[in-house]
């Protein structure tokens, strides 16, 4: 990992100038301190102590600091117990630095995983697009990719019993369509996983909702893309769901009725109040409805205008204070427990002031303790922590104090933790 050097403003100090009320950063990779971050208001005479074990000037940061730096003392005789604590301290910190070197290993896999997911992301993604551009005029072969896609997707999530969501935010901006399909596919599988419905199911469920937004391609795409649609527009819009079911309809047998159903209800409501039949509770096909669930929660986090968009925190929330009449009660619980406390690319802020963002669900286990990537603007992206709050020595150091809004966040800050700000929910072979 890169060490920091000196920023303006900051004051270089001796270690035994240090003391409580100083906010200090030292010039040493995350890796060759015990500290869970470089950058930190020194609060207890442990941390005084822990810093001068470690023998090398720091930097002081005037304007964060509530007290001005000790005195530097003028050499003194050696003191045999102090000698002796410092010597405690220092092999305490070894055993700490060996510690950390297995947590950094642990990011190590983490980051590969990411790299793995990425690739086979933007492969499956690849194919999708291929298959919508012959939806036109070889519909049997755009329906032989996306069953494919789908079941390879189903395979592998089933392949893995503790398999998380990855968030994949450094996607095509262009893939808006394709994006929003594999999304809503790859939730839908981990919904229908947590309902554990047969393999051949869950495939069907992947591949009803690859293919749940068909009939957008006979819809004019300045309706799709108009948050604010008038009467009209709206119900030109509304046309997309039977458009879809009659496309896939005459593809014949190689599409199961279910598939072509979900792709003509995913968009009614358990209280009637959807379209296009105003179908109420079990009258709505169930691959429709496990659809809907995963359609309205990415679009919420996804939306049009991505002004509008809440953190996948907040869409658990709308889905469930507010629209919890659309959905079926038992299908909705099932997937927030799914998605977790922290659903991935939810914003937080820790217990140490500290922000970051949420690249892993929790284990069953510790619902309250994801893996965040930690915002460091003196750290590339590239290199920045991942920590692992499950882990039981940094759970007891840090938490999750709270979830953010993305409009409570600066630029510079949104930038590091949410490079495309549209956030993509795919789960790979890996």
């Amino acid at each position: 990992m890169s060490v920091p050097t000196r920023k303006p403003g900051e004051l270089p100090i001796q270690a035994s100038q240090v003391r409580v009320g100083l906010h200090v950063r030292l010039p040493l990779s995350w890796l060759d301190h015990p500290f869970l971050s470089s950058s930190f208001l020194v609060t207890t005479e442990d941390q005084v102590r822990e810093i001068l074990a470690l023998g090398v000037e720091v930097y002081c940061d005037p304007k964060r600091s509530k007290v001005m730096p000790a005195p530097l003392a003028s050499a003194a005789a050696v003191d045999p117990a102090h000698e002796l604590e410092l010597t405690l301290v220092r092999q305490r910190q070894e055993a700490q630095r060996q510690a950390k070197a297995v947590r950094v290993k642990v990011m190590a896999d983490m980051r590969a995983k990411l790299d793995v997911v990425q690739k086979q992301y933007m492969s499956a993604a690849e194919q999708t697009a291929n298959a919508f551009k012959l939806m036109g005029a070889r519909p049997a072969e755009c329906v032989g990719v996306m069953r494919e896609v789908a079941a390879e997707s189903a395979r592998s999530l089933l392949a893995d019993p503790d398999s998380a969501i990855i968030l994949i935010a450094d996607k095509a901006k262009s893939q808006g369509e394709v994006a929003h399909a594999l999304s809503v596919m790859t939730l839908s599988l981990l919904l229908a996983k947590q309902l554990q419905l047969p393999e051949a199911e869950i495939q069907l469920v992947g591949m009803a909702a690859l293919m749940h937004d068909i009939g957008h391609s006979g819809v004019n795409p300045s309706i799709l893309r108009n948050p604010a649609r008038n009467r009209h527009e709206e119900a030109v819009f509304q046309t997309h769901a039977r458009l879809g079911f009659d496309q896939l309809a005459a593809v014949g047998a190689a599409v199961p009725q279910g598939v072509a159903e979900a792709a003509l209800h995913h968009h009614e409501r358990d209280d009637g109040k959807g379209f296009p039949s105003g179908l109420k509770g079990a009258a709505i096909p169930r691959l429709a409805r496990i659809v809907g669930i995963a359609n309205r929660f990415d679009n919420l986090a996804n939306p049009v205008d991505p002004r509008t968009a809440v953190s996948p925190f907040e869409a658990l929330g709308v889905m469930w204070a507010r629209e919890k009449t659309a959905f079926e009660e038992v299908l909705l619980q099932t997937f927030i427990r799914t998605m977790g406390i922290y659903p991935p690319g939810t914003l937080v802020q820790l217990s140490d002031g500290r922000s970051g963002v949420v690249v892993a669900t929790a284990p069953p286990s510790a619902r309250l303790c994801p893996q965040v990537l930690i915002y460091d603007p003196d750290t590339p992206r590239r290199e920045a922590l991942i920590l692992d709050l499950a882990d039981p020595e940094t759970a007891q150091q840090l938490k999750v104090l709270k979830a953010v809004r993305m409009q409570e966040r600066s630029e510079d800050e949104l930038d590091y933790l949410l490079p495309r700000r549209k956030m993509s929910w795919y789960r790979g072979n890996s």
